[in-house]
């Protein structure tokens, strides 16, 4: 009797539509760290965060394979002092204030990350900087949010009209590869990374998987050819970048842009840099030209008081290698029983512990006022040595009696009453005195052994003598 089965007969082929369901399978990666999951979670298994698993298409075992075959390559192994090495070479941007933050100017196969709020002159700013790299060398403007024919308007309201920069409207990730090998700038810009994608993945621009390897392949082109490639990040809400935090990891250096929109002034800061200085800053005032270098940012954080106020104390804070002079605020009223304790441009827990050590050591209470504390500008401000300044400005209020004209102060409090020293104290004293302040209230480690010229250094070791010295002066 015959099988009703017949083995010889092909199966029949599913359709189409069913076979790509059937071959594409989902994963879960998280844009903070990178790590993959094969299911939706609320809370990341690798770095814990909550409510960050973007779904994406997996991809084949092999599709990476080819791709990477060469660095499975085995390398020389060399010994550390055999390698020579020299300082590298650096292209001035023709912005003073952004070859500051980037340690002097950009390297050669350098990548620059710069996020930042939509609208805060990121577009404004690299523009402006290509247009005078375009003067020496090649430069390429790679855009994926904008056409062509708006970049040009952009650049004729700012003045650039006759620009030599080159631009390149396009979002494929190889066909940006192939402009850059065929023209061979000596800089490109891409704005911005979560627009640009790649044929070899399926998932959407903008996802994670996209956004790492694009810049990923990016970045071995900039070391492979020598150009120097800035890409343009856009941020979430809580102001970080968006994508994968592996992102940071790969580039160079990032940059971030601070400032509000309402004001006419901008900070770039670095987060990273392997070629400078972090924590270094850049400080611009928007102008219908676009954005200038502002040369003495003090002036923009220090209140313009006809006389001295009550509450007010002038800090000097380091951001990078420059001392900046920036004017502490402090509101002192009654609150009734819940007061409220808040700080713009410091940290509020902070805040809370310095009003602690005040009450303990110095015998001033603020338990049933409400506290303000601010920095003036919009300026953050997170290094220890605020806390002097913000204790004095406190204490000023509450007493209604204003410090001096010309008195400044800087130094950590301790829970234990004592004040600490503050990194580069002589550098800050300079400063202060170049500006015209004349009386200073210090650590009193970071007292000069030198005398500076028109500065009265009062330097002092606890918090109770800080106090009583504010009062007397």
């Amino acid at each position: 009797m015959r099988c009703p089965v017949d083995f010889d007969r092909a199966p029949p082929r599913l359709p189409e539509t069913i076979r790509r369901v059937a071959k594409d399978k989902s994963i879960y990666i998280c844009r903070e760290c990178g790590g993959n999951t094969p299911k939706w979670l609320g809370q990341c298994p690798h770095c814990k965060a909550w409510n960050t698993l973007d779904e994406t298409v997996a991809e084949p075992p092999s599709a990476g394979k080819h791709r990477f075959q060469s660095l499975t390559r085995s390398l020389p192994v060399t010994t550390l002092s055999e390698i020579e090495a020299s300082d590298v070479d650096r292209a001035p941007t023709g912005i003073d204030e952004l070859d500051r933050v980037l340690g002097g100017g950009l390297v050669a196969g350098g990548v620059v990350l710069i996020g930042g709020d939509p609208g805060i002159g990121k577009s404004t700013l690299l523009l402006q900087a290509l247009d005078s790299l375009s003067r020496q060398a090649k430069a390429l403007y790679v855009t994926g949010e904008e056409s062509g024919a708006q970049v040009a308007l952009r650049a004729r309201r700012l003045g650039l009209g006759a620009s030599g920069v080159r631009v390149l409207a396009e979002i494929q990730l190889e066909k940006i590869q192939a402009a850059i090998e065929t023209e061979q700038p000596a800089v490109c810009v891409v704005d911005s990374i979560q627009t640009v994608y790649s044929d070899q993945l399926t998932s959407a621009p903008g996802s994670v998987a996209q956004v790492r390897e694009c810049a990923a392949q990016l970045t071995r082109l900039a070391k492979s050819g020598g150009t120097t490639i800035i890409l343009v990040g856009h941020v979430t809400k809580e102001g970080a970048l968006a994508g994968p935090r592996v992102l940071e990891h790969i580039v160079d250096t990032v940059l971030y842009f601070e400032g509000e929109t309402h004001s006419s002034f901008r900070l770039v800061r670095a987060i990273k840099n392997r070629f400078g200085a972090v924590n270094e800053i850049g400080v611009f005032a928007m102008t219908e030209r676009g954005l200038k270098g502002v040369a003495n940012p003090s002036a923009i954080f220090l209140s313009t008081h006809g006389d001295p106020v009550p509450g007010a104390c002038v800090l000097v804070t380091l951001e990078g290698t420059r001392p900046l002079l920036v004017e502490i605020q402090a509101l002192v009223d009654s609150g009734g029983p819940s007061p409220r304790r808040l700080s713009v441009g410091l940290d509020r827990d902070r805040l809370a512990m310095l009003l602690a050590v005040l009450h303990r050591h110095a015998g001033v209470s603020c338990m049933d006022q409400d506290v303000f504390v601010n920095a003036v500008g919009g300026v953050r401000i997170s290094e220890p040595a605020a806390d002097l300044a913000v204790l004095l400005a406190i204490q000023g209020s509450l007493r209604g009696k204003p410090l001096p004209r010309g008195f400044f102060a800087f130094g950590e409090v301790g829970l234990a009453g004592e004040i600490r020293p503050a990194p580069r104290g002589q550098e800050r004293l300079k400063e202060a005195a170049k500006l015209g302040f004349s009386v200073a209230l210090v650590p009193a480690a970071n007292a000069p052994k030198k005398p500076i010229e028109g500065l009265t250094i009062h330097a002092v070791e606890r918090v109770e003598q800080a106090v009583d010295l504010a009062r007397n002066l």
